[in-house]
């Protein structure tokens, strides 16, 4: 957009989510950055039944989308921002859904060949103890569990034995009606952040926890991001090639970021995408951005240039 300067800027931060705290933080950075870039921002914290109205009271031009979790990364924000006809970033109402849906996702990888943890996937009014039958006939312990619509690892349990299914299950379904069973791929983790059609170098997550849960996500100096990771160029292309595939696949827009696994043969699996990525003091793709000398504050003036209705 044209002289975006001049425009009335909402950075949408936190609502109901398990995620809004992460969100807030996220927010505050984003609007730090743009103010120093001279642009005139407002943050307004979502509360959802009011939203509409608080944009137009307000007069809001642009609404850069800061949210985790639900109504921000599921597709319902940018379903109103299409009807109100306010530019917003990232990608549209589609490529959000499926994105926020690990079932959906997951499904979508595995139509596109697009390699993925083999998986199935159950739902909250199927009778658990069929449930655990199918996923111990399926898959070999250890196996994850994941809630089909939370991000930064909330609902997600990794279970190394057959008694802790039960509670998995439990925890999984308090976040959503549908949930993933996956294999557990026991290699060393990965995200590329794609833009503009461009994979941002690989960077590799090494957790002092050795697990990169909530904590080890949010906490700094708990996850070392190291970028550019230290893997062979063959392997970086075909990582940065499967971000490409899965961002082209999810229809998406704006800055997104594709997280992976090695398995003990080095092959790289996608274990999701994440249409709102994280861009707090501690997130991944910030450093990822500084490693090819974009500055945060390029990077979210960036984000905010390409901000438009229309999206799929």
């Amino acid at each position: 957009m044209e002289d975006m300067k001049g425009k009335h800027i909402a950075v949408v931060v936190g609502g109901p989510s398990t995620e809004a705290e992460v969100s807030r933080r996220t927010g505050a950075a984003i609007a730090e950055a743009l103010k120093k870039k001279g642009y005139a921002i407002e943050t307004i914290e979502l509360v959802p039944h009011t939203l509409a109205a608080t944009l137009k009271e307000k007069k809001i031009d642009v609404v850069f989308n800061a949210l985790h979790g639900r109504y921000g990364e599921d597709g319902v924000l940018q379903g109103l921002c299409e009807m109100m006809g306010i530019p917003y970033t990232g990608p549209g109402v589609m490529a959000s859904a499926v994105g926020m849906n690990k079932v959906m996702s997951k499904a979508a990888f595995k139509g596109a060949g697009i390699a993925t943890a083999p998986f199935s996937y159950y739902f909250a009014n199927q009778d658990r103890k069929a449930i655990i039958a199918d996923i111990e006939k399926q898959f070999s312990l250890p196996v994850v569990i994941k809630s089909s619509g939370q991000g930064s690892s909330i609902g997600t349990v990794i279970v190394t034995a057959r008694e802790e299914l039960e509670a998995a299950l439990e925890e999984a379904f308090k976040y959503s009606t549908s949930i993933v069973a996956e294999a557990f791929i026991d290699g060393d983790e990965f995200t590329v952040a794609v833009m503009d059609g461009l994979a941002f170098p690989v960077i590799q997550i090494v957790s002092s926890t050795g697990k990169y849960d909530f904590y080890s996500k949010y906490e700094p100096g708990i996850a070392k991001h190291i970028c550019p990771a230290p893997i062979s160029p063959a392997l970086t292309k075909e990582m940065q090639d499967l971000a490409l595939n899965v961002f082209r696949l999810c229809h998406c827009s704006g800055v997104s970021r594709v997280d992976m696994m090695t398995d003990k043969e080095g092959h790289p699996f996608v274990l999701e995408i994440n249409t709102v990525p994280g861009m707090t003091a501690t997130s991944l793709v910030p450093d990822a951005a500084r490693a090819m000398g974009l500055s945060f504050e390029d990077l979210c003036e960036k984000i905010l240039l390409e901000a438009s209705v229309g999206k799929f």
